[in-house]
């Protein structure tokens, strides 16, 4: 078997598709995106395009070194995304060649469904408590939500009340039993970061994530430190390479791998098995389309400290069976690969350019740039 062609396909609202063709008709897809960089993204697919083809695709892990270690300038959102669009395409070929799902190949799988988490929001607190409840309604039990909007690098009193406010109707509208996360999105400073999760502990959050960004690896140990809530991060680090010191250091116990940006499952197989020395859960990150969520399920479903599956879209109007949530959980895919087919006719009205941008955030008082 070899490979015959790459093609990449922008679909709103910001998703792209990776198609790897092979000579056998055999097709594996992958989700090669970064979030307001799609086409640059795609360029760096087709880069690669001349090495990869008329090279076998079931011989993955060799594909992955030659793809990162032969680039002189190693790793980044960049090439990593586009690896790890490739690498999820690799695996459906490997396992649709072989008629079984990939987690079977990755040692079998250790559940038999995934337990799924849903965003709730609100502009008030009685808002996100009733967001909250109708997702407990549904069967979820786990659910996440982010502060409010942006923060300067110290807050007032005020700031720190409302974003308190909001989650104690958070947790009194879901009630003890089930666990929520709060998305800090890396839009605080350390300092108030601990302010917040110093008032927000007596809520018991299960994580706090991205309580500061994750460029100072010892910024985030100083708060996992003041706090006994636990850190949760990792969308925005690449490779085993870049989780590394997050473990060694102990910065977060909730690792956030996303695999259309680390390397895709085959470096997401070996970060989860790198967090496990360190008694640390995953919970990947994925924000994006359909095909990152089935190669997550695929790699939560053999992962023995996977925690909970972010999610935004099942595939309803991407795929032709989309997945299904029944009481917070996805059963564990049985068809091969990645256990998906696109639905090409109701894609057709979605492609777009790849020219999504990313919002830009200003504060209100002198127009200096937020975080988001």
């Amino acid at each position: 078997m070899k490979i015959s062609g790459i093609e990449l396909i922008h679909v709103l609202p910001r998703y792209t598709i990776l198609k790897l063709s092979t000579d056998e008709g055999i097709v594996g897809y992958g989700e090669a995106v970064l979030e307001g960089k799609s086409r640059t993204v795609e360029m760096a697919v087709k880069e690669y395009e001349k090495f990869l083809i008329g090279q076998d695709p079931r011989r993955i892990e060799h594909l992955w070194q030659a793809i990162y270690r032969q680039n002189f300038y190693r790793g980044g959102p960049i090439l990593t995304s586009a690896l790890s669009g490739l690498d999820q395409a690799l695996w459906d070929i490997l396992g649709k060649s072989l008629n079984v799902p990939v987690y079977q190949l990755l040692g079998g799988a250790v559940r038999e469904r995934v337990r799924m988490y849903k965003h709730v929001q609100g502009e008030t607190p009685e808002a996100l408590a009733e967001s909250a409840k109708k997702a407990v309604a549904e069967g979820f039990t786990m659910v996440k939500t982010t502060l409010a909007g942006k923060a300067h690098i110290l807050e007032t009193p005020a700031f720190v009340a409302r974003e308190v406010e909001r989650v104690e109707a958070l947790r009194a509208a879901i009630g003890n039993g089930v666990d929520f996360g709060v998305d800090f999105h890396g839009r605080v400073s350390p300092a108030l970061a601990i302010r917040l999760a110093k008032e927000m502990e007596r809520f018991s959050p299960a994580f706090i994530e991205e309580p500061c960004l994750p460029e100072n690896i010892d910024v985030l140990v100083t708060v996992a430190r003041a706090t006994t809530i636990p850190v949760a991060t990792g969308e925005r680090l690449f490779t085993k390479w870049g989780f590394r010191e997050l473990l060694e250091k102990q910065a977060a116990f909730v690792l956030q791998p996303d695999l259309a940006h680390c390397g895709g499952i085959t470096e997401g197989k070996k970060i989860a098995a790198m967090a496990e020395c360190y008694y640390a859960a995953i919970a990947p990150h994925n924000p994006l389309g359909p095909v990152n969520l089935a190669a997550s399920l695929q790699l939560d479903a053999c992962a023995p400290n996977f925690l909970a599956q972010e999610f935004v879209q099942l595939g309803e109007g991407y795929l032709k069976r989309p997945f299904v949530v029944k009481d917070g959980y996805i059963e564990l895919p049985t068809a091969p690969g990645l256990g998906i087919e696109l639905d090409e006719e109701a894609l057709a009205d979605k492609i777009y350019p790849g020219d999504f941008t990313n919002m830009r955030w200003f504060h209100d008082d002198d127009g200096s740039v937020a975080d988001r």
